[in-house]
């Protein structure tokens, strides 16, 4: 991207404001079009404890384009409230300047210009600079956690069973974590981790994991760290539902849950141990942290990921024993927490948030982090840069139903596997590409690095699909959060159906057509697929395989939008713009 001269003079006043080391900025100014007039970057301390908390980054080292989603539905008490609020409902909600930085961060709103103004977000190295200019602003004071998804989601990390990331959060400074898509290495691997390069480095909390026969926890349930003479708890709540959502095989002896119970067990036993702040460290998923924040007393904050929602402030929830504070930090290394705490008299007096942006335009990389990343990437730099072919649509993921890379994706299976119909998982992260950029094997490998990624073919009745869909569908949009387990609705492709919003398991999925032609439960068809669960899926390419294929053959692709079904009760919702 190239830059006018008066774009990079303003690039360059707003790295200022971040008091950010940036060439020939030496003063802050403070930044324009920020929401509510505030400045960027600049965060006076407050109180005597800071936390500091990413989740979800999905082993993205590299800065990145990542767009926010239209659609994030809401139903039951999550109807028109955070997380479920996109565009210029969120804009307006917590009074966000349209067109301001801040705008772009938090929505889709224009993205593609607004991207191509501002240019990518996140990356290692721009985020170990922000780490290190709040804890040079707040000595020794800080905490900084991960609630995990980290090891998982670039070609690096999988070829390297997560050792790059491992390696790139050791040297971030990541003191306390817990996991997701951490456990698709298998259990083996995360013990491995675990007892040998976190030990005395990284501290991994799960109070939710127990071995399936005996019930003993795998994992410390949490940790007291004095941070400024203060103790403060960290409980950690590891993915509960990973067994349903990933393979059972890959931890076949590990029980997992939600476990509310034994959290307020921990909570409780933290407190009478001395300590004056207690935090959850969770991977649950925002709308079931709100709900055991009002269930769970005793816990002050509660820093969650999952769902990949950037959210500007915290929800506080009310409880028996007072109010917890709800936050969740976005995904991708896109977002960095900052919570200052006023600890007074042994418990929390008030605090101030900010969730920060980090826009890698904006702020130096930090020398050391890029170094270790050039070392990391130097083996696969070719092989991560072949150009599969060029894209004249913006490509990207993030939504509850099909993104324009998922519809590739599914295009590819279709074409390449001749099926009838196709079915994606309801993934979350995966990277942007924008109009008339290349997209590389890397960029491919950002949307299929895992673990299980077989692309198969089967024969499934008519009466399956229903069942597949009306299951998939319950666990998205069941009113009880605590009934929801996994990631967004299946993609889909070579099908149509309605979804009915204001109906229960069973009756949600209607209309349905399978090539235009009314399904039949009786009938077999053959549907493509990949990220199968079972252990030995019918198949022998990986996914990855068989889209380079495709996009090789195709050299430039063009999906003007990605598939959604017709809604029904969705009227009002600001959870979507269609």
């Amino acid at each position: 991207m190239s830059l006018t001269r008066r774009e990079f003079l303003q690039m360059l006043a707003y790295g200022a404001a971040a008091g950010l080391t940036l060439p020939g900025c030496d003063s802050k100014k403070t930044v324009p079009g920020a929401g509510g007039g505030d400045k960027l970057y600049d965060l006076p301390p407050f109180g005597n404890v800071t936390l500091m908390h990413f989740t979800d980054c999905h082993a993205q080292l590299l800065p990145i384009y990542f767009r926010e989603p239209n659609i994030n539905i809401g139903v039951g008490d999550a109807f028109g409230k955070p997380p479920h609020l996109v565009g210029e409902a969120l804009l307006k909600h917590f009074n966000i300047k349209p067109g301001s930085l801040e705008a772009h961060a938090y929505t889709y709103l224009d993205f593609e210009s607004a991207a191509r103004k501002y240019g990518k977000v996140g990356g290692f190295a721009h985020m170990a600079t922000l780490v290190k200019n709040v804890r040079a602003s707040r000595p020794g004071r800080t905490l900084l956690m991960d609630s995990g998804d980290t090891w998982q989601g670039s070609a690096t990390a999988l070829w390297s069973k997560g050792q790059d990331m491992i390696d790139a959060t050791k040297l971030l400074g990541v003191d306390v974590m817990t996991a997701h898509w951490e456990f698709t290495y298998g259990a083996e691997r995360v013990k491995e981790v675990v007892d040998g390069d976190l030990k005395g480095k990284i501290d991994f909390v799960a109070q939710n994991v127990n071995d399936a026969t005996w019930g003993e926890l795998i994992f410390k349930p949490y940790v007291i760290r004095e941070i400024n003479k203060i103790p403060v708890a960290i409980i950690g709540q590891a993915f509960p539902f990973t067994p349903i959502a990933n393979p059972r095989f890959l931890v076949p002896d590990w029980q997992f849950g939600i476990k509310d119970d034994h959290l307020q067990k921990m909570a409780d036993e933290a407190r009478s141990k001395g300590a004056q702040v207690v935090v959850v460290l969770s991977h649950n998923g925002m709308d079931v942290d709100l709900k055991m924040a009002s269930r769970v007393t005793g816990v002050d904050v509660i820093l969650g990921g999952h769902t990949h929602d950037g959210v500007p402030a915290p929800a506080i929830v009310a409880n028996k024993s007072g109010k917890t504070l709800v936050i969740n930090s976005g995904s991708n290394t896109k977002f960095l927490s900052v919570l200052d705490l006023d600890v007074k008299d042994g418990k929390v007096a008030d605090f101030r948030y900010k969730l920060l942006p980090v826009f890698s335009n904006l702020i130096a990389p930090d020398k050391e982090m890029t170094a270790f990343i050039d070392k990391i990437r130097a083996p696969h730099k070719a092989k991560l840069e072949e150009k599969l072919a060029t894209t004249e649509t913006l490509l990207y993921r993030r939504g509850n139903f099909n993104g324009t890379f998922d519809q590739l994706i599914i295009d590819a299976l279709l074409e390449v596997q001749g099926a009838e119909m196709a079915f994606s998982p309801g993934f979350r992260w995966g990277t942007s590409i924008l109009p008339g950029d290349a997209i590389t094997m890397e960029n491919l490998m950002d949307q299929t690095a895992i673990t299980y990624p077989i692309a198969t073919v089967n024969e499934l009745s008519g009466e399956m699909i229903m069942e597949i869909m009306e299951d998939i569908a319950d666990n998205l949009y069941h009113d009880d959060p605590y009934y929801q387990q996994g990631g967004d609705m299946v993609r889909v492709g070579g099908m149509t159906y309605t979804l009915d919003l204001t109906k229960k398991h069973g009756s949600r999925i209607q209309d349905v057509l399978i090539r235009g032609k009314a399904l039949n439960t009786k009938k077999r068809y053959k549907v493509a697929g990949w990220a199968s669960v079972q252990e030995n899926p019918a198949g022998t390419r990986p996914v990855w395989d068989v889209v380079a294929e495709y996009l090789r053959a195709k050299k430039t692709v063009k999906i003007a939008e990605a598939y959604v079904p017709k809604l029904k009760g969705a009227e009002g919702n600001a959870g979507i713009v269609l």
